[in-house]
């Protein structure tokens, strides 16, 4: 069976760099090309090899040149949908992990996916325990009233909350079927100490250097509280995700959201 070829958009960031490694690993698929707007060369050397592949900080034409079955682009949001339009326009499919994409993007991304026969895959966490975790605080949303979040990344994270934390609280919200109980304070002396909230589940962002990636999902009930935590302790804990992402895209039309439906955890 021939490898799955692969073009990495934001192949020169930090993620970029880790995927580009994963994918050369992996003997089922094929980094064939790889985009970045800081690139000064014409040429990415793939890791652990001498292999070199074209880099560019232009996707169309490289696109034309490389004709990749998959985009992976995990860079924001802006760029992110402007890729998925181009990518797709060209009958290529895509698995995006960037987080920030509204609602408006994933239903845009859902209909350029349709409407040219490609697969779709965007999660807002590929880290296999973020899912489960996901996974079990659906389950949990059932049966208690309090809900807050807490997620906590490194300092030069761009959004906050995080993707991850927003999606966490909707489908919480999804499985409870209403609101969850949000506590007013009568005397708040410093402003937004509460954070902010969805329909009853408030979220705290923490930025801090020392951290990556990690969130506690806090459930309160009289006498008792759950709490569910994943930490990222480094990128490689994505990898998996992708690879799976990959893999899953090219054998599907339409757009998937989430990696647990890929994991059959809906």
């Amino acid at each position: 069976m021939e490898p799955i070829t692969v073009l990495v958009h934001g192949a020169l960031g930090k993620m970029g760099r880790e995927i580009t490694a994963a994918i050369s690993r992996a003997p089922d698929l094929e980094v064939i090309g790889g985009v970045d707007i800081k690139a000064t060369q014409n040429h990415l050397t793939l890791p652990g090899t001498s292999k070199k592949v074209p880099l560019s900080p232009e996707l169309s034409s490289l696109l034309d040149t490389c004709h990749p079955q998959v985009l992976v682009d995990f860079t924001i949001a802006e760029a992110s949908i402007a890729a998925a339009r181009t990518a797709m326009s060209r009958g290529i499919n895509i698995v995006i992990g960037t987080s920030g994409l509204s609602q408006d993007n994933l239903d845009e991304i859902h209909h350029l996916a349709k409407t040219n026969q490609v697969g779709a895959v965007v999660a807002p966490n590929f880290a296999l325990g973020s899912v489960v975790l996901l996974h079990l605080a659906k389950i949990a949303a059932k049966f208690f009233d309090y809900a807050e979040i807490i997620e906590l990344h490194h300092h030069e994270k761009a959004d906050a909350p995080s993707g991850t934390a927003l999606a966490t609280a909707r489908e919480m919200l999804k499985a409870r079927g209403k609101p969850f109980v949000y506590p007013l304070t009568k005397k708040e002396t410093l402003s937004g100490t509460r954070g902010g909230q969805v329909d009853g589940v408030a979220i705290h962002s923490v930025r801090l250097l020392g951290y990556m990636a990690s969130q506690e999902v806090i459930f309160g009930a009289p006498g008792q509280t759950l709490i569910l935590r994943h930490d990222t302790i480094n990128r490689e804990c994505y990898m998996p995700g992708v690879i799976l992402a990959i893999k899953e895209v090219v054998k599907r039309e339409g757009l998937v959201y989430g990696l647990d439906t890929l994991l059959n955890l809906r």
